[in-house]
């Protein structure tokens, strides 16, 4: 129990780092900036539901994507380590990374009318915190994962980091006021410190897998 308990917190601290929340506040207030609070409550809860659907749903068929291609979970491991630390170096240097989301789909969604739905799924929830690299964490974890109590050791993990955007997200503005735009990037820039340890670990195991090292 206590060595699935550590397996689900392992879990966790990484898919916060990569799909980091706190940093998607500013972006969530910038296209939400005209909303009332209700409103910007309900876009919170919509796309905490869509980023556990999104992983979710790649975490189960990860592994037929695996066979449908023919690649192996290790060729998948060190793909994905490099996409993480593209993202981890962005992150380091505190930006938004964009490997998630432009400068342009953010000034783009600001800009335009349109629906609490699409405000919710797109840009918010995919790909700013469900992106790429959130995918292709859940979907390695899940193939690594040999038992069903490590597979649901995912499945809660994903489902405690949906929680913990909705909580995220409906607190932005009190976020925004106590850490600021400095304190975002500062907390940005720990997640990418992460992230980057993460992603090398990643590559060394898939290629340590690849070539049975």
């Amino acid at each position: 129990m206590i060595e699935l308990v550590k397996h689900f917190v392992i879990l966790y601290g990484g898919l916060f780092a990569i799909t980091n929340p706190v940093g998607a506040v500013p972006v969530f207030l910038g296209v939400t900036h005209d909303l009332s609070r209700r409103e910007r409550r309900e876009i919170a809860r919509k796309t905490a539901i869509t980023v556990v659907v999104t992983l979710v749903t790649f975490a189960l068929i990860g592994e037929w994507i695996f066979k449908f291609f023919g690649s192996s979970t290790d060729a998948f491991a060190i793909a994905g380590g490099i996409l993480l630390f593209k993202m981890a170096m962005e992150m380091l240097s505190g930006k938004l990374s964009s490997v998630k989301i432009s400068r342009e789909e953010t000034e783009e969604f600001s800009e335009e009318v349109v629906t609490l739905e699409e405000v919710a799924v797109i840009p918010l929830a995919i790909p700013l915190i469900s992106g790429p690299g959130a995918i292709t964490t859940v979907m390695l974890y899940m193939a690594k994962s040999t038992s069903i109590p490590e597979k649901g050791a995912v499945i809660a993990s994903i489902a405690a980091i949906a929680v913990t955007v909705w909580l995220i997200l409906c607190s932005s503005n009190g976020i925004q006021r106590r850490l600021g735009r400095v304190g975002i990037k500062v907390m940005t820039r720990m997640m990418g410190l992460i992230l980057t340890s993460m992603a090398v670990q990643m590559i060394i195991n898939g290629i340590k897998g690849a070539f049975g090292i």
